[in-house]
């Protein structure tokens, strides 16, 4: 009987796990099936402010539309930006410690009713919580939780926490995304002992455009105590962070993995706070592809042992490459997902690109069923 019992546990267990997105190689599965990723960002409809204080309900039926556009196209994945640079949310003291959520004790059930809703259209959600690609942080109140230990707990006691308990397990959510293009901010031409901290090697990359406020110490703690945080609520939970460039997420072509678990454990300390998958974003300058670029280069370039999503990319600048080409060169390349920027802006294009490659299965299924 004991036996049994042991045998349903564990068989209802694996039944649980293969409902939820999961990672296995550089590969992902769900449904005991290897899946593509393929998709796009919405990203907001009103910058900032789309979740929490009363406003999702304002932007659910957009956002809705944009979801159900996207399944009727073939795509699976959607991703969104969440509190950005706290313009919003979460709560803050005057002194800059994180209190709640929001302000009016929505964003929880907001969050919550995004993932109903995907879960309706079979698209999984990727909710992004925080933004390093500009520098609006006027309040400091971002930079507090970068630089500060105590403040950055308190985010992850008073909002990140109880965000990721409201959904846990949740069929339609596909990761948890801590930052989008924090080189953004970062401080170029540091120069350290430490690989990990020294960015003297992106000095000319272009890292820093929006400002230099941020060390790579400092932002690899913020992220791997987040996601630590993650795992310690859902630990079937995937976590991933956006860079804007391939150049500071591998260890080859002269470059070094700042992303790596080596280095998000040095900086933070906490096992378990790191990440399931990398994502790569690519635009071309002046209608040329960097040697970096994933659309020059198959995804085993970049000698990575996870699965890697190419996280943004459009027709603006992609080296004159059309919407199906690069779905279908993301596809096609060893990457384990694609999603163009951005579906407000230019939707019909991208979901053609979806659609092209809709039926595809040798390198993972396209249509999933959550």
């Amino acid at each position: 009987m004991k036996i049994a019992c042991v045998l349903l546990l564990v068989a209802l267990m694996v039944h649980e796990s293969s409902q939820r997105l999961t990672v296995s190689g550089k590969t992902f599965r769900l449904n005991n099936q290897q899946v593509f990723l393929s998709g796009g960002n919405l990203p907001w409809i009103n910058y900032a402010r789309d979740f929490g204080n009363h406003q999702w309900s304002k932007v659910k039926p957009k956002i809705e539309e944009q979801i159900r556009l996207l399944h009727q196209a073939g795509g699976n994945t959607m991703r969104l930006w969440v509190h950005i640079q706290a313009e919003s949310s979460p709560k803050f003291s005057s002194s800059g410690f994180v209190t709640a959520p929001d302000n009016d004790g929505t964003l929880l059930n907001d969050i919550k009713d995004l993932l109903d809703t995907a879960l309706k259209y079979d698209v999984l959600i990727i909710p992004c919580l925080w933004n390093g690609a500009v520098n609006q942080d006027n309040a400091h109140r971002l930079e507090g939780l970068v630089t500060n230990q105590q403040k950055l707990q308190s985010y992850i006691d008073k909002a990140l926490k109880p965000m990721v308990a409201k959904v846990k397990g949740h069929k339609a959510l596909g990761a948890w995304e801590i930052i989008n293009e924090p080189e953004g901010l970062m401080i170029p031409g540091v120069k350290d002992n430490t690989k990990c901290y020294d960015t003297v090697a992106t000095q000319n990359d272009g890292m820093g455009w929006a400002a230099h406020k941020y060390k790579y110490k400092d932002m690899l703690r913020f992220i791997n105590w987040q996601a630590a945080a993650v795992k310690a609520v859902d630990p079937g939970a995937l976590v991933t962070m956006g860079v804007w460039n391939p150049k500071s997420n591998t260890d080859h072509f002269g470059k070094v993995n700042h992303y790596s678990d080596a280095c998000l454990r040095l900086a933070g300390g906490k096992h378990a706070g790191v990440l399931d998958f990398y994502q790569f974003h690519s635009y071309s300058w002046q209608n040329k592809w960097d040697n970096v670029s994933p659309f020059v280069n198959s995804a085993s370039a970049y000698g990575l042992n996870k699965p890697i999503v190419v996280g943004e990319f459009w027709e603006k600048e992609s080296a004159g490459m059309n919407m199906n080409e690069l779905f279908s060169y993301a596809y096609n390349h060893g990457y384990a997902g694609a999603w163009s920027w951005d579906l407000m802006t230019y939707g019909p294009s991208q979901r053609a690109g979806m659609t092209h490659i809709k039926n595809l299965s040798n390198h993972g299924k396209v249509h999933i069923d959550l």
